[in-house]
């Protein structure tokens, strides 16, 4: 796509597609042939020429936007709702799953906590509602626990911490992945904690964990932490609980 000309063109002499590019809109600049020929064939009147026009460029800026959205949010790997498969859990509140697809949660700053053993589609899920969230434009960031704190924690030794937690403060929605897989120390307890603190009641934080709240005391060094970190989420955060074996596991087992 050609990009806006750094020399502003003549207004006088330059053709329409100059013009469109000059002010940015690069899809009308590349459609309007098109839509002219249309247009005289069809006799549109002058109101829905314009109006397609305007539409497709909207649609281009938000596909631009959409685009920028899931860049920035950092998935590891692009998961969808439409993939996952409700059939094979023990248990799974499929109801409820679905019902956080509308995104409603998001406008009340409420949010999720899936519960499951390892490969039970967690992460799957919680990927796809984030990346639901960014077809919608909705600012979101996906991190594993692990890798959050550890950037908070570099950032403490580069006296930069206010600058890194605007990364995990300001998105819309925030996805913490694999919350529990490993402890953390009381510096690692308190900059998780100052993150959810940070959130509360301002945003929407999503997290993934294989361990019940009961023994979250000895992933987060302390149960003073541990139930300041559980009173946040558990006031405005549904438990979707998942039950079941190995996703990874059993396709393991079908290979051989």
């Amino acid at each position: 796509m050609p990009r806006r000309p750094d020399i502003a063109p003549d207004v006088e002499k330059a053709d329409l597609s100059a013009l469109f590019h000059y002010l940015g809109l690069h899809q009308a600049a590349e459609g309007y042939p098109e839509l002219l020929t249309q247009a005289a064939k069809g006799n549109w009147p002058h109101k829905k020429l314009l109006e397609t026009l305007a539409s497709q460029e909207a649609a281009a800026k938000r596909e631009r936007s959409v685009q920028a959205r899931i860049a920035t949010a950092h998935f590891p790997v692009i998961k969808t709702i439409d993939s996952f498969d409700f059939s094979f859990p023990k248990s799974i509140p499929k109801e409820q799953v679905l019902a956080a697809f509308s995104l409603d949660f998001l406008d009340r700053h409420e949010g999720f906590i899936f519960l499951g053993g390892p490969g039970t589609g967690k992460s799957h899920l919680a990927g796809a509602l984030g990346y639901a969230a960014c077809l919608r434009g909705v600012r979101t960031r996906f991190t594993s626990a692990i890798d959050m704190v550890n950037e908070l924690d570099t950032a403490v030794a580069a006296h930069q911490l206010p600058r890194a937690m605007q990364i995990y403060r300001r998105p819309r929605l925030l996805i913490i992945d694999e919350v529990g897989y490993l402890p953390f120390d009381q510096k690692g307890s308190d900059l998780f904690f100052q993150v959810i603190s940070a959130r509360y009641e301002r945003a929407s934080t999503v997290l993934t964990t294989n361990q019940p709240f009961k023994a979250w005391g000895s992933v987060f060094s302390n149960n003073t932490v541990a139930s300041a970190i559980i009173d946040r989420l558990a006031h405005h955060n549904e438990l979707i609980s998942i039950i079941g074996e190995s996703y990874r596991a059993h396709h393991r087992k079908l290979r051989r």
